[in-house]
């Protein structure tokens, strides 16, 4: 009979436990035999007795999968004790053999980590993750006042009041005048007419005429309600926008360095409405990122750089050996499936994180732009493959030129100069005359212009 064989492999942490996590208790297993299992439950001082028991073992490391939340609490303990701690991705834990229980899943997960055949998930540094939980929950504010506005503007149609025809935004300044009035009892189509914005193209007659309402009073009880809560969640996110700068100015003063550094001002950058409401942000981001000027990309707007600083943070990038390894984190590089030689599958994987649809609505930005290095990049790919795959190659190549300026500390030097409209006119209008004096062989000299006021232009 045929000896069956044993293949040893090599253990790679000689100290290391796995932790399959709970909502009401977790399993800890320092071995692979029944007795090296023991359950915790989940309250602070559970979670104290669970790390001194895994020292009381001589453990140094611990891996853990990010079910939920309720692996946050018990990850910030582990690190109080000193005990390294790798968070992993559920899918490479799951194909335990047999029967799932707690118990085996904790064993199981203690074998991969004991094997080096885990891998730990991108955790930012502290500072990162308090800006982070600001941003989102602002961006949560965001999205309540958006459903908000949505059904102000419902109940305006309800009443007959078509203010969403002569006004873009019913939450503009025009908009939110006259829907406070008709909240306040004020009814008459002219009265409220008054309120238009000089910078409303349309004038006050077929405003007034878009006002005449029937005047339900259920409807206009529903609009005063949506009304209350869109104000309620404005000062929500501007309370959150006085947290988000008083932390960032706070890390900037950390550093007297920082504090000297000066940008060049960015008129041509437009300030969306939903940005974050820093005054001379442009500035702030430069001294943060430590003289790294993103805002110098085109297609980056505020709201990017912002993700950018809440999601990875400065020594987030550092975590990236190199801009592959960043683009691939981020789901924007093709994952390639090889077989036999052959090409099975190079799709970009599922999944969008906050960085990503930034960095993807960036690039759709760039889209729009003409006669820029990004913007040249984005009509090939997209003359080629579609607008779509443009997006997604543009956003990979904006994610590589981020990571290459803040890790390097370099500049952004593209090959092809962005130029403001009025430089674009002034060149164009040189290149023109140049041609038209070649064309008739005219000489600077001829016309009084000595070859030393002949102004320096490349074409």
């Amino acid at each position: 009979m045929a000896r069956k064989k044993k293949i040893d492999m090599e253990i790679v942490n000689h100290n290391a436990a796995g932790i399959d996590v709970g909502s009401k208790s977790h399993f800890a297993a320092v071995g692979q035999s029944l007795d090296d299992v023991k359950e915790f439950g989940v309250y602070a001082e559970d979670l104290v007795e669970l790390c001194e028991w895994l020292l009381s073992y001589g453990i140094t490391t611990v891996a853990i999968e990010s079910t939920g939340d309720y692996w946050q609490n018990l990850y910030v303990e582990l690190q109080k004790h000193d005990i390294e701690v790798v968070l992993c991705n559920g899918k490479f834990t799951k194909n335990a053999k047999g029967k799932k229980t707690d118990v085996k899943d904790s064993r199981w997960i203690q074998k991969l980590h004991s094997l080096g055949l885990l891998s730990g998930s991108f955790l930012p540094d502290e500072t990162t993750e308090i800006l982070r939980t600001y941003c989102r929950q602002r961006a949560n504010w965001i999205d309540m006042a958006s459903s908000a506005s949505h059904k102000m503007a419902k109940y305006l149609k309800f009443l007959n009041f078509r203010l969403d025809v002569v006004v873009n935004d019913i939450c503009g300044l025009t908009g939110m005048k006259i829907i406070a009035d008709i909240c306040n009892g004020n009814l008459d189509p002219y009265s409220l007419a008054e309120h238009r914005h000089y910078n409303c193209r349309k004038p006050k007659e077929e405003i007034a005429k878009a006002l005449h309402g029937n005047n339900r009073q259920d409807y206009l009880f529903g609009l005063k309600q949506e009304f209350d809560s869109y104000n309620y969640f404005q000062k929500k996110i501007k309370a959150c926008d006085k947290e988000i700068e008083k932390l960032i100015k706070k890390e900037i003063r950390k550093n007297p360095d920082k504090q000297k550094l000066e940008t060049t001002e960015k008129p041509y950058k437009r300030i969306n409405k939903n940005a974050v409401d820093i005054k001379n942000f442009n500035q702030i981001a430069f001294q943060y990122f430590g003289g790294v000027d993103l805002m110098a990309i085109e297609g980056v707007s505020h709201a990017t750089v912002m993700s950018i600083m809440s999601e990875v943070g400065i020594d987030g990038f550092k975590k990236f050996k190199s801009a592959k390894e960043f683009c691939s984190w981020l789901r924007l590089a093709p994952n390639n499936k090889i077989s036999g030689g052959k090409m099975l599958s190079n799709r970009i994987p599922k999944g969008s994180g906050r960085l990503k649809i930034a960095l993807r609505h960036s690039a759709n930005g760039i889209g729009n732009l003409k006669d820029t290095h990004m913007s040249n990049f984005f009509n090939r790919i997209a003359y080629r493959k579609g607008r779509q795959a443009a997006v997604s190659a543009t956003a990979r190549k904006l994610a590589t030129v981020i990571w290459t300026m803040v890790t390097k500390n370099v500049p952004y030097n593209p090959p092809t100069e962005y130029l403001f409209l009025d430089q674009k006119r002034k060149m164009g209008m040189a290149k023109r005359i140049k041609k038209q004096m070649a064309k008739f062989d005219i000489k600077p000299d001829e016309i009084g212009i000595g070859n030393s006021l002949t102004p320096n232009y490349n074409f």
